[in-house]
């Protein structure tokens, strides 16, 4: 299964979204706290044994326990800690087309720099919509609840952070960042359009694969 670690190539996006919205956060305390919030949930949460462990890391076990390889991301991560960008990385590491486009569009928009685009992407290409996704998996799964332990709490841990926590955060980040300016406010509407295109892309291409 070349498509089983796709949506986890952006692991690195989580880092760059607290550093690059940071910027335009300083010296303002309570929108740098929705940040470390979100990061910390993803970074250091504990897993269906109560062990701490990031949700990039329950996913790649998730990922093992299901048979699915996880050998193309693992070579990604291998490259990109060896100095290779992003893109070069995704080429080299033969991930799935649909994958390049998906981590290469939400990479442009670290280097663009602009934290309301990057918190617009994370925020309507992610967070807001990742609770409903898996909650149609968990649904339509013909599996006993006592299989897959590791994937099916990967879900329901994304269902309830993002949900309950990180999907509210993340709007009120939207909100800090844009205000009343219609200006920003369009910009940010124009990106996430642009970032659940980006996510139906990925999604149609794997419902193909299979």
């Amino acid at each position: 299964m070349r498509y089983g670690t796709s949506c986890r190539y952006s692991r690195p996006y989580n880092n760059s979204l607290r550093v690059c919205a940071l910027r335009g956060f300083r010296p303002q305390t309570l929108k740098s706290r929705f940040i470390n919030e979100i990061v910390h949930g993803e970074e250091s949460d504990l897993n269906e044994k109560g062990q701490p462990n990031s949700h990039f890391e329950m996913y790649l076990e998730a990922m093992n326990e299901i048979g699915a390889s996880t050998e193309s991301i693992s070579r990604f991560i291998e490259l990109i800690k060896n100095g290779q960008s992003v893109s070069q990385a995704l080429e080299q590491a033969r991930a799935p087309k649909a994958a390049q486009d998906f981590v290469n569009f939400n990479f442009s928009l670290i280097e663009a720099g602009q934290a309301h685009q990057i918190a617009s992407a994370f925020t309507f290409g992610r967070e807001d919509v990742i609770p409903d996704m898996f909650i149609a998996i968990l649904e339509r799964s013909a599996t006993s609840e006592d299989s897959f332990v590791k994937f099916r709490y990967y879900l329901d841990r994304h269902i309830e952070l993002d949900g309950d926590e990180h999907g509210p955060l993340s709007l009120k980040m939207i909100e800090k960042l844009c205000k009343e300016d219609a200006q920003l406010w369009q910009e940010a509407e124009a990106i996430a359009v642009q970032s659940l295109e980006k996510r139906i892309a990925l999604w149609d291409s794997i419902y193909q694969a299979l």
